[in-house]
């Protein structure tokens, strides 16, 4: 995460970690060279597995906001080892993240695994991309996507990635992995009720 501590250990945090005791061991994280974190195969995989993640932008005038997105799995397409793209669809019309990236276009974002707790970082700049400037790019962004009327494309180029500690998160389970967690237990439990049902009609019989 070389690219990744240098773009978040700004001399205050540095600062911090000198009085908390963790500077040597943060340190390790700035050698090396400062080129773009690529995503790997890895990372990669676990972004397309992902429905949703947490994505925070800059105003001009300073303030972060964060937003979740959310569609099925796949909905963040990896273009490259250094580029997301998505298609956005209509909102609630606020457009504070779309103007936030027009504006500057530094961004967060967040990819959470709450069942493993697993959580991938990332540092990025991100762009918006007219629907028709790319029709190649559309139709691929477009394939599998959140629900919606699609207003606009956007990308991300990837500065800085960082695997996060699994210390503190909650496990969470959305609905399709519950359905599949708990599909051993409901078979098992249909299985007993038909048992069930026979031996109430021979018990009936005698």
């Amino acid at each position: 995460m070389s690219r990744y501590a240098h773009l978040a250990y700004t001399e205050s945090v540095r600062r911090e970690q000198e009085q908390n005791g963790s500077a040597s061991a943060a340190g390790r994280a700035l050698d090396g060279s400062e080129a773009p974190d690529p995503l790997g195969p890895g990372e990669a995989a676990f972004i397309a597995a992902r429905d949703g993640f947490y994505l925070a932008s800059v105003s001009e005038t300073g303030w972060p906001y964060v937003q979740y997105r959310g569609g099925p799995a796949g909905f963040v397409h990896v273009l490259d080892e250094y580029t997301l793209g998505f298609a956005e669809v209509r909102g609630n019309r606020q457009y504070i993240t779309t103007g936030n990236v027009r504006a500057g276009g530094r961004v967060a974002l967040f990819f959470m695994d709450y069942p493993r707790q697993a959580r991938l970082k990332l540092f990025g700049h991100a762009r918006v991309v007219p629907l028709d400037e790319d029709p190649g790019l559309t139709r691929k962004l477009t394939e599998t996507r959140t629900d919606g009327r699609v207003e606009r494309l956007m990308l991300i180029r990837v500065e800085g990635v960082n695997w996060n500690c699994h210390q503190h998160i909650t496990p969470r389970y959305s609905e399709a992995e519950l359905a599949e967690a708990l599909a051993p237990v409901r078979a098992r439990i249909a299985e007993l009720e038909e048992q069930n049902k026979a031996l109430r009609a021979l018990l009936a019989e005698r």
